[in-house]
C-alpha cells in the first residue's frame, strides 16, 4: 500500500474508497442525475481532499480539492446554473493550484530552458486559444467571458505545473486540462445526437480523476 497502516491505515482506505467511487461514478455516469450518482461523484475527489488533510498535505492542495469536490457536487445536477457554479468552484480550485505549482516549482527559468516543457506550453495554448474560438460564438456574452476567464486559468494552471520537477504533477495536470477541454467540446461543440457524447463523458471523468489522483500522489509521496 502507498501510505503507512496497511489495508486497514486511514489514508490508504481513504485512496481505496475514493478510487470505488470514482469507478462506480464512470459505471452510472450516463444515468439520470440522483443521489447515488452525486454523491459518487463527489467522494471520489472528497475523499483525495481527506486524503491530503490526513496526511498533512499542502493546504493549497487541500482547498483545491476541496472546491474540486463542491464543483463535482453543481455539475452532478443538471442546468444552466449548477453549470455556472460549477464552472466558478473550479475556477477558484485552478487559482489554488496555480499558486501551488507556482510556490512549489522552479520559476520560469525552469520552463524556458527545457524545449520540451516549451512544446508542451505551447500546444496547451494553441489547444485552449482553439477552443476558446471555436466555443465563443456559441454560447451568450456572459458565458462567453466566463469560460474565456475559466481557459485562461485552465491554461496558466497546466503550464505552471510545467515549472516542477515532480511528473505526476505534471502528467496530472495536463489530464486534468484535457479533461475540461474535452468536457467543454461535449458540451458546447457536437450535436446533442452525436454518438461520441458517452465517449466524451467517461473520457472526461477517467482523465479527470485521474489528474487529481496523480496531482495528490505528486505531492503527498
Amino acid at each position: 500500500m502507498p501510505f503507512a497502516g496497511g489495508i486497514e491505515g486511514t489514508s490508504n482506505g481513504a485512496l481505496i474508497l475514493s478510487v470505488a467511487a470514482a469507478v462506480l461514478y464512470l459505471i452510472i455516469i450516463d444515468q439520470r442525475p440522483t443521489p447515488l450518482r452525486t454523491v459518487a461523484k463527489t467522494l471520489a475527489v472528497g475523499l483525495l481532499a481527506a486524503l491530503t488533510f490526513v496526511e498533512g498535505g499542502p493546504l493549497l492542495l487541500f482547498l483545491a480539492l476541496a472546491l474540486s469536490t463542491l464543483g463535482d457536487a453543481f455539475l452532478s445536477r443538471d442546468g444552466d446554473r449548477m453549470f455556472i457554479a460549477g464552472l466558478a468552484s473550479f475556477l477558484v480550485a485552478y487559482f489554488c493550484y496555480i499558486d501551488l505549482y507556482v510556490t512549489h516549482g522552479g520559476g520560469l527559468d525552469s520552463l524556458w530552458i527545457t524545449p520540451w516543457r516549451i512544446a508542451v506550453a505551447a500546444a496547451i495554448i494553441v489547444v485552449g486559444v482553439v477552443l476558446f474560438v471555436m466555443i465563443w460564438r456559441r454560447v451568450k456574452p456572459q458565458l462567453a467571458l466566463a469560460i474565456l476567464v475559466y481557459t485562461l486559468a485552465g491554461m496558466t494552471s497546466a503550464t505552471a505545473a510545467l515549472t516542477l520537477d515532480r511528473w505526476p504533477v505534471i502528467l496530472g495536470a495536463l489530464m486534468f486540462f484535457a479533461s475540461d477541454a474535452l468536457l467543454a467540446t461535449e458540451r458546447f461543440l457536437i450535436s446533442a445526437i452525436s454518438p461520441y457524447r458517452a465517449l466524451l463523458r467517461h473520457l472526461v471523468w477517467a482523465l479527470y480523476y485521474a489528474g487529481q489522483a496523480a496531482i495528490t500522489r505528486g505531492f503527498l509521496l
